[in-house]
């Protein structure tokens, strides 16, 4: 799938201009999962698998059944179960989510529905979220880079949403406020977007951007949705006391 390049205005407090189908969920994954290897070396970790009718085979990348794809099981050279990620070794206190991102949205001047976009992408809003490569927390910071940007406890929400956002807002610098490239470089890592000069080949890569960026428009609409939705009864409030008013001279 190709996926456009927007420079949008610092930072992404405007609609989203891109729309796409594919969606997948990169964090935190169900217990036995398979990872399926292909013929090609490139795999892929899935929670369960339907033959088609076809000949093709349907990885389900997740739990749920919208995340999905489609081989010919000739591509599939071998399956194999993994572990189950490690558990945290104790919950994080309960935090205020919401609050935490328009936070750390209003410090780096990031939009708040982007930040939580990346959240819901990334960890489903699950602050003990483990994927199978140890990615932690909300916005799934790698042990490395939670060191580097001094998050001590990735199960904290409040680090791991302070680190996860500076970390993008860094990004953002780097690549000019392109969002889709800092987006595949927070999924896939700065060197392999420099290397090929924009997103990726990597299908996993591809359908993350398209996955937070649709959920990214998404939600702007639907805040644009209720705050019209707002002004009219607003409106029609202010009518219907108007009319009172000159009912009762």
């Amino acid at each position: 799938m190709l996926v456009s390049h927007p420079v949008l205005q610092r930072r992404f407090h405007c609609g989203l201009l891109l729309s796409a189908a594919a969606a997948l969920t990169l964090s935190p994954a169900a217990q036995a999962l398979q990872r399926v290897t292909l013929r090609n070396g490139f795999s892929y970790d899935c929670a369960r698998q339907q033959p088609l009718a076809d000949g093709r085979i349907r990885l389900f990348l997740d739990s749920g059944s919208s995340s999905y794809i489609d081989l010919p099981a000739t591509e599939i050279a071998s399956i194999a179960t993994l572990p189950d990620p490690p558990k945290p070794s104790a919950a994080p206190a309960t935090a205020d989510v919401p609050t935490l991102l328009a936070q750390a949205g209003a410090e780096h001047d990031i939009d708040v529905e982007l930040l939580a976009s990346i959240v819901h992408a990334e960890s489903d809003g699950r602050a003990t979220a483990v994927s199978r490569t140890g990615a932690k927390g909300l916005m799934q910071l790698m042990p490395g880079t939670a060191r580097s940007l001094g998050v001590h406890d990735s199960f904290r929400p409040e680090e791991n949403i302070n680190g996860g956002t500076a970390y993008l807002d860094a990004l953002l610098t780097r690549y000019n406020d392109n969002l889709a490239l800092a987006l595949a470089a927070y999924n896939a890592g700065p060197a392999a977007v420099d290397r090929y000069h924009g997103i990726p080949p990597y299908r996993e890569t591809r359908a993350y951007v398209a996955r937070v960026m649709t959920e990214f428009k998404h939600r702007k609409l639907q805040l644009a949705h209720q705050q019209t939705t707002h002004q009219q009864a607003a409106h029609q409030q202010i009518t219907q006391m108007a009319q009172n008013s000159r009912a009762a001279r």
